[in-house]
């Protein structure tokens, strides 16, 4: 996988509440290129301590970051798993392949047949 180069740059100045608008706009880029851009732990580790070793943000707000990236990562990659696993499903019931569910089922309705099938003999 190639590694991905991070730049930010700021034009205008902005401000949230009284945060550091670099930190703020780092976090909005970071987490919203989260779900675009597939960065490793330690690429996004290694741009944050860079911010933090250039004093753009403090140590404290980077390991904040980090977790908010990282948190943020789980979720996206947890929603993309859960929406194959969705669209896996549809494209087998479309093609009328059965599920375990199905076939356990069957198995369980076999097995009841063949005691009643062995009950009959007997009588």
């Amino acid at each position: 996988m190639a590694k991905q180069k991070v730049e930010v740059v700021v034009e205008e100045p902005m401000e949230e509440e009284g945060g550091n608008p670099i930190f703020a706009l780092a976090r909005k880029v970071l987490l919203a290129g989260v779900g675009a851009v597939v960065l490793t732990q330690e690429e996004i580790e290694k741009v944050i301590n860079r911010m933090v070793e250039r004093g753009e943000i403090a140590e404290q707000d980077g390991r904040k970051l980090l977790r908010e990236v990282m948190d943020k990562r789980k979720k996206e990659a947890k929603k993309a798993e859960d929406e194959m696993d969705r669209r896996i499903e549809e494209i087998l019931a479309r093609l009328n392949v059965p599920t375990k569910s199905d076939i356990d089922a069957l198995s369980a309705k076999i097995t009841a047949l063949t005691k009643k099938v062995d009950e009959l003999k007997k009588s």
